[in-house]
């Protein structure tokens, strides 16, 4: 079935987050501060969607900074935290990635998919100078489950009006390229610094190192 759309996840798929490791390894005084708070974030997240609960996703941020604070010691003011998490919003695009936004709207419907609110996720893609490139950007609060629920990624398919075998996942994280193979989609694992592919799931339909290789992996199988 040909692909006729491809969805990206935002963070750390076409977004660089070095600048927010680095604030938060600060702040926590720990080169593993930021790696714990995001295992604490993703992990709360399935929390919620176990537990039939859906916070905005910058308050399980927040949430969870706090939570990592205190497995450090360290006892960060509220309008620490706060400042700190509005980096977010303000995270540049890899290298590669404008260009090759412009290469995959050539053949493609462009659509971003994200666990963050909507008001944030339209900021990040505009402040990275790439939001002009999607078709649609969507927040999983659409749907009232995180990533990687099987209904964040059929809302997609649904609104598009796609079979499962039209659309590619293309993200960074194993667990979204679990979540989507889990939904019938096909998937672009993109294999960014310290990223892995889970392997209890099945294996992914491509693997890049950047979105510059999967541009070019998709021109040549056309």
């Amino acid at each position: 079935m040909k692909i006729k759309a491809l969805i990206f996840d935002v963070n750390e798929t076409l977004l660089d987050t070095q600048k927010l490791k680095e604030k938060i390894n600060l702040q926590l005084d720990n080169p593993l501060g930021f790696q714990v708070w995001f295992s604490k974030l993703l992990h709360y997240s399935l929390v919620e969607n176990a537990t039939d609960n859906h916070h905005d996703f910058s308050e399980v941020a927040f949430a969870t900074l706090k939570m990592t604070a205190n497995y450090f010691g360290k006892k960060l003011p509220e309008n620490h935290i706060k400042s700190t998490l509005h980096l977010i919003s303000k995270l540049p695009a890899y290298p590669e990635v404008m260009s090759a936004l412009k290469v995959f709207k050539e053949d493609y419907r462009l659509i971003a998919l994200t666990n963050g609110n909507q008001y944030t996720a339209e900021a990040q893609l505009k402040y990275a100078k790439i939001s002009e490139y999607f078709d649609r950007i969507y927040s999983v609060d659409v749907v009232g489950k995180f990533k990687p629920h099987q209904s964040t990624y059929n809302k997609v398919l649904c609104d598009f009006k796609l079979e499962e075998g039209e659309a590619m996942m293309v993200a960074a994280h194993g667990w979204d390229i679990a979540g989507a193979q889990n939904a019938g989609l096909k998937t672009a694992f993109i294999a960014r610094e310290g990223k892995n592919l889970y392997p209890l799931a099945g294996s992914s339909d491509y693997v890049a190192k950047d979105l510059k290789e999967l541009s070019k992996m998709l021109k040549n199988k056309a």
